[in-house]
């Protein structure tokens, strides 16, 4: 974990330099949504104050946002990662007295849970926590402990499907 820490940490450094901008994932994901409801109702994501910024200008398109590439190279280099060192399997991992449809359930509501939160704090894990960390920026500083500290009294609740 030390030197995938460092490893991260002159990612987020090397991005800085080359492409002036941290590290982040939910900005490509709001991106994408907005481009393609303005597909079908234009006047609606314009209007709409959180969908209408990523539209810029109105000539906007997810393959022009360096967020989106971002997403897709990391798709791309976790599968290649997987495929290389022959770890790719079709699995879902639980504890010997969950069912795949409660793990399924409580990964999806965990999902969801954590995309609200991205969009109240204004930022996912990887924008605030890593970029907005490293910027010593203190609400992403906030931020990370209210994840840690939801994560540790959420575990409480959870533990027994692991036991």
């Amino acid at each position: 974990p030390y030197l995938a820490g460092v490893g991260l940490g002159l990612v987020l450094l090397t991005s800085f330099v080359v492409m002036g901008r941290g590290l982040g994932a939910s900005g490509a994901f709001s991106t994408t949504v907005a481009w393609i409801l303005s597909a079908f109702a234009p006047e609606y994501v314009e209007s709409n104050g959180f969908l209408g910024p990523y539209l810029g200008d109105g000539s906007a398109h997810p393959l022009k946002t360096w967020l989106v590439f971002e997403v897709i190279g990391l798709f791309i280099g976790a599968a290649l990662s997987g495929l290389l060192a022959g770890r790719t399997t079709l699995i879902i991992e639980k504890g010997p007295r969950a069912s795949r449809g409660a793990r399924l359930s409580l990964a999806f509501g965990g999902g969801m849970l954590m995309a609200i939160g991205a969009d109240l704090a204004r930022g996912c894990t990887s924008g605030q926590a890593l970029t907005g960390g490293a910027l010593l920026n203190a609400g992403s500083w906030a931020f990370m402990i209210c994840v840690f500290a939801g994560a540790y009294a959420m575990a409480y609740f959870v533990r027994k499907e692991w036991a």
